[in-house]
Order: C-alpha cells, then sequence, then structure tokens
C-alpha cells in the first residue's frame, strides 16, 4: 500500500495551486485569502483521514470533492451570519457552480498566473506571490530562495496580495494587446522560476526538480491559449525541455554536483530532448527573423545535448548574438567558458579576464577551471575565492573538491 504521507508531499505541489486558482476564478480573486484557507483546510483533512483510512482511488478528485464542499459550506455559514447585510451578498455565493473539471483547471491558473504576475508589482513581488501561490511555498522557503529575512518577505507579500485584491483581474475581460502586455512579465517569472530550479544558489539541494517541473507545467498551459501561444513562449518551453533532460547527469546519488565534462551522457532523457527540439521548431515557425533571449538560450540548449564536433563553435555564436541583445555578467562568463571549448584555455583565460568581475564568485571558477592544467597555484586561489563568495552549499563542495584534486593530484 502506498504511504500517504509520501505521495502528499507531491499532491500539495500539483494540486494546491489549483484548486485556490479554482476557486479564485468562482468567487472572485480579492477573496483569495479565504480560496487558500480552503485548499490548506482540505490538505489538512486529506493528511488525517487518509492516514486511517488509506489513500483513495483518485486522491486529486477526492481533494476536489473536499475543497468545492469546504467552499460552499463557507458561504452558507457566512450567509447565516451576515444575512441582514447587502453588501456580503452570501446568498449569491451558496449557489456558486465551481468545477474541477480539466479546461476550468486549465484556464484559471492561466488566469492566476497573469495576476499574480501584475506589473503594478515589482519584479521581486511578482515572483514571491508566484512562488507561493503558483506553488505553495511557505514564507520561509521564499526568504531562503532571496536570501532574505521572513519579515522583509512577509511585507512583500502583504503589499503584493494588496494590488490583487484591488486591482481586479479576470482573463476574460482582457483584451488580445492586454494580455501581451503582461506576457513578458509572465515569462520572466516562469524563467526565473526554473532557473532556480535547475541551480539553486540558495538551497541546500544544488537542483530542485519540483521547481522545474513546476515552471514547465505552467509554461505548458500558455501553449494552450491562443493569445499566449507565442514564438517566445515556444522557445522558453523549448528551453526548459532541453535543460531539464540533462537533470539527472547533473549530480550523484548523493546529490553532489557532476561537472559537464563528466556527466554521462547515457542519463540525458531523450523524451525531454524531442520536446525541446518539437517546441524550438514551434518557436520559429510565426517570424524566424524575431529572435528573443529565449531562442538564443534554447539554442544553446540544444547544442549542450548534442555529440556533434561542431557544437562549441556553434554554442559560441550564440553566446555571442545574446551578451548583445541581453548582457549579464552569467551570460558574458558562460560565453567566455565556450570560448576556451573553441579556442583554448589560455587565449579563454585572457577573455575571461577582460570582464573584471573580482567580487563574482562564477567569475573566481570559470579562472579556477582555466587554470586548472597550467597554473595550479593560480586555480586554486581562483577556486578558494569562489568558495569565499559563493552562498551554495553544494557549489561550495564542488569547488573545495576542485582544490583538493589541485592540492593532492593522484
Amino acid at each position: 500500500m502506498t504511504n500517504p504521507n509520501e505521495i502528499t508531499p507531491h499532491l500539495f505541489r500539483t494540486e494546491y495551486s489549483k484548486i485556490v486558482a479554482v476557486l479564485c476564478r468562482s468567487f472572485d480573486i480579492k477573496h483569495i485569502e479565504i480560496a487558500e484557507d480552503i485548499a490548506s483546510e482540505t490538505f489538512l483533512k486529506a493528511s488525517e483521514y487518509w492516514a486511517v483510512n488509506g489513500l483513495p482511488d483518485n486522491p486529486a478528485a477526492w481533494l476536489y470533492t473536499v475543497a468545492k464542499n469546504k467552499a460552499k459550506d463557507y458561504f452558507k455559514h457566512l450567509s447565516i451570519i451576515e444575512k441582514n447585510k447587502e453588501e456580503v451578498r452570501a446568498t449569491e455565493k451558496e449557489h456558486l457552480t465551481i468545477d474541477f473539471d480539466t479546461k476550468n483547471i486549465t484556464d484559471s491558473q492561466l488566469e492566476m498566473i497573469f495576476a499574480t504576475c501584475n506589473p503594478v508589482n515589482s519584479r521581486e513581488t511578482q515572483i514571491c506571490l508566484a512562488l507561493q501561490i503558483l506553488c505553495g511555498f511557505s514564507v520561509e522557503e521564499i526568504a531562503n530562495a532571496f536570501l532574505s529575512k521572513t519579515e522583509t518577505i512577509k511585507k512583500r507579500l502583504q503589499r503584493g496580495r494588496e494590488t490583487l485584491r484591488t486591482h481586479h483581474f479576470t482573463i476574460d475581460s482582457l483584451r488580445e494587446q492586454d494580455i501581451h502586455q503582461r506576457l513578458e512579465t509572465v515569462l520572466t517569472t516562469l524563467y526565473l522560476l526554473f532557473n532556480e530550479g535547475y541551480f539553486s544558489r540558495t538551497n541546500t539541494l544544488l537542483i530542485r526538480k519540483d521547481l522545474c517541473l513546476e515552471a514547465i507545467r505552467l509554461t505548458l498551459i500558455l501553449t494552450d491559449h491562443q493569445f499566449t501561444n507565442t514564438p517566445k513562449t515556444n522557445a522558453l518551453l523549448a528551453l526548459m525541455c532541453f535543460q531539464s533532460s540533462r537533470l539527472d547527469a547533473r549530480t550523484n546519488d548523493e546529490g553532489k554536483a557532476i561537472l559537464f565534462d563528466e556527466q554521462d551522457i547515457t542519463l540525458w532523457n531523450k523524451a525531454l530532448i524531442e520536446k525541446g527540439n518539437y517546441y524550438l521548431i514551434e518557436a520559429c515557425k510565426v517570424d524566424s527573423t524575431s529572435v528573443s533571449k529565449y531562442h538564443l538560450e534554447a539554442g544553446i540548449a540544444y547544442w549542450h545535448t548534442s555529440s556533434a564536433k561542431d557544437k562549441w563553435q556553434h554554442i559560441l555564436n550564440l553566446y555571442n548574438q545574446l551578451v548583445i541583445i541581453e548582457y549579464s555578467p552569467v551570460t558574458a562568463l558562460n560565453r567566455a567558458f565556450a570560448f576556451s571549448k573553441v579556442y583554448g584555455n589560455e587565449m579563454a583565460v585572457t577573455e575571461a579576464e577582460k570582464l573584471n568581475l573580482t567580487d563574482n564568485g562564477y567569475y573566481h571558477g570559470l579562472l579556477g577551471y582555466l587554470y586548472s592544467e597550467t597554473q595550479p597555484d593560480q586555480a586554486i586561489y581562483h577556486f578558494e575565492e569562489a568558495i569565499r563568495l559563493t552562498k551554495s552549499k553544494p557549489e561550495k563542495e564542488t569547488l573545495q573538491k576542485q582544490v583538493n584534486l589541485l592540492k593532492n593530484p593522484k
């Protein structure tokens, strides 16, 4: 018999946001706290009931039924207490139709994605709201992701939620133009959500597959809607598929990082690579001249899954374009790594040192790698600087391993 304690956390990640989204769509997003309370109570009842009676045949359907009944009970109770107050109109809520069919779940989540990614809020606030509402993260988890104090995150979420309550939002009421105005923010949020899962800089785990899967699931929803199924959306989904295809090869059984050159390519997920190919082709169908950063990053991720002899030249060419359209230190450092694969470590050292990112741990990590074969003392210095600057425990362990190998060569 399946242990309910093992499956409940997984269901919470996959079903909590669906329940909240459907309830909010049924009785307005300004009642989001009520929807979240009902969803939380539903999971509490599930953990208690399943522990005694075992899992039902369809756990998700069981949760939907309980959530629907709790919502109706709530408004029925409210109608009794507030029956003389016209402004409440609770008796209308008592007769709400709450459907958990596939289409309504998808539409509700799409609506919630755009509601949480309201450009009135700062980008950080949007991500915080998305992590909490769409993924069911606790305040502590979000604070850990942002390296912030829990009180800071609480205040940020409170301000963001107030915006959700005052800026009424429904997908049906928006024009195509309005959706496209918000889409860039939505894609950015999902991109950052995926990146935190793909390479967690703040968690004790280097890779958080739950975040990667959640980002993919939400992006898939966008590709199913006529207004959000854009080339950029498909390019982002292609990027996620390519990157996810190599997750199992990036860490060992103990969760320790495995460097790219040492990865077992037989562990790469071919099905995800094929899906990445499909979505990348879709991304280039409508307008092949409109290239976004997602197109370029998806192309880079594609070549990473290739065994072609000239793949690093293709990767370098794409990075050359990427640093022009959207420069970032990480992109520049990744370009320098690709440069080393094409022109050798010695020339790459000169290229990397031009960046002069002395306060960046990845800068020192790259130089440590580039100096390893020719100047071990320099390599050790840079690896130790990288250890000092990074906050990720798994990354510190990987860097220390490189230092130990240089100090004690076989």
